[in-house]
């Protein structure tokens, strides 16, 4: 009976444990993917308020016709974006709105480059600062988010990011 006793409580507190860990995992998951949503909105609202309205030079017109028309561009040829470019451009009124819809198709996919950064910064950050099986605690989860935060909103302004991303540059 003693045996039992003590296998029964054991069983209880590791069960208890557990879904203690979990609750705060879940709880961190979520706070991780609510700031990665909004960061996500943050950089998609600055970049589709700036975005170029018609073709810049370089080669964004380039890319602009290539994705319209599905045709070949210069190497490599970028693919993807010519079919994104492509979805994107059957969304516009008239011919002359093909470069805007082009250009916020590029702020679009660079606010989830952005989202994407915050994810992975955070998610590092937690590998680094909580050992595994670990819930990190309160103090712990604002320096992880706070960094993933801060890392993502630097690269979200940074000249070189901003510039291609208002637009469509591969």
């Amino acid at each position: 009976y003693y045996k039992y006793d003590y296998f029964s409580n054991f069983a209880r507190v590791f069960r208890n444990n557990i879904l203690q860990i979990n609750v705060s995992m879940k709880q961190f998951r979520l706070v991780d993917n609510i700031l990665g949503w909004v960061v996500f909105f943050i950089a998609a609202f600055v970049y589709c308020s700036t975005i170029e309205p018609t073709a810049s030079f370089w080669d964004c017109p380039e890319f602009i016709v290539t994705g319209y028309k599905l045709e070949i561009g210069h190497p490599p040829g970028s693919p993807f974006f010519a079919l994104t470019a492509n979805l994107f451009s059957h969304f516009a009124s008239d011919p002359s709105q093909v470069a805007r819809m082009v250009n916020t198709m590029s702020a679009l996919l660079s606010a989830t480059c952005i989202m994407f950064l915050f994810w992975t910064i955070s998610h590092l950050a937690r590998k680094l600062i909580v050992k595994d099986g670990q819930a990190p605690s309160l103090s712990k989860t604002i320096a992880i988010e706070g960094s993933a935060l801060v890392g993502a909103l630097i690269y979200t302004f940074s000249d070189t990011f901003w510039f291609s991303a208002v637009e469509g540059e591969v």
